[in-house]
């Protein structure tokens, strides 16, 4: 039987990624308890699987080792929080960045500065500590979590995206793309008119 990639820390893995999930969940029940609605729309998690991690290692070239998966690479344990409006995105990324053994490694901003074909999304790469020994025997060990932080609009074309990317023989591709990067443009402007019309309705509270 291969050893897995993930080696001693295999079954680690999600024991961590439990704990961390838990605790933003905790958050969206006292933002519900407080506001009346939630921190966030919903909230995926994963480990990555192993043949996926063993492919981003040859891709990297690195050996396909615990060591790179858990060290060199960052996304082993992967968050997605997609969010109703624009401003629960970064009430979550202030509470992520708040929480005790958290050190944001890395955090990178692609609704303010969208990438060219319209990609819009907030990444973080967060340094966890943990009460488990990692790949470099430190104890509290400390792992890496990627955090995705997207509106619902921007998921859902974050998905289209998606489709296109990965479809083979797709006809007029060139037309496709402009048409989803006016679709991201149009969106983005959806998403800013939502969170006005929240504020508003807020402030006749």
């Amino acid at each position: 039987m291969t050893e897995s990639i993930y080696g001693a820390w295999k079954e680690v893995l999600p024991k961590i990624m439990d704990s961390l999930v838990s605790r933003i969940q905790e958050f969206n029940r006292s933002h519900q308890e407080e506001y009346g609605e939630g921190a966030y729309e919903h909230l995926i998690y994963r480990i990555k699987s192993e043949d996926s991690m063993v492919e981003k290692c040859h891709r990297k070239d690195l050996p396909p080792t615990p060591v790179s998966a858990l060290y060199h690479i960052h996304d082993a344990i992967g968050l997605r929080i997609v969010c109703c409006f624009l401003n629960d995105i970064y009430d979550n990324i202030r509470f992520i960045s708040s929480l005790s053994g958290v050190t944001v490694v890395k955090g990178k901003d692609y609704i303010k500065n969208a990438k060219p074909n319209g990609y819009r999304s907030y990444h973080m790469i967060i340094d966890l500590a943990a009460p488990f020994e990692d790949v470099k025997g430190r104890n509290p060990g400390h792992f890496f979590v990627e955090i995705q932080l997207r509106t619902i609009a921007m998921d859902s074309w974050a998905s289209l995206e998606h489709q296109m990317k990965y479809k083979k023989d797709i006809k007029n591709p060139e037309m496709i793309t402009r048409e989803l990067k006016r679709c991201a443009d149009e969106l983005a402007s959806c998403d800013l008119s939502m969170q006005t019309i929240r504020n508003l309705i807020r402030q006749e509270h």
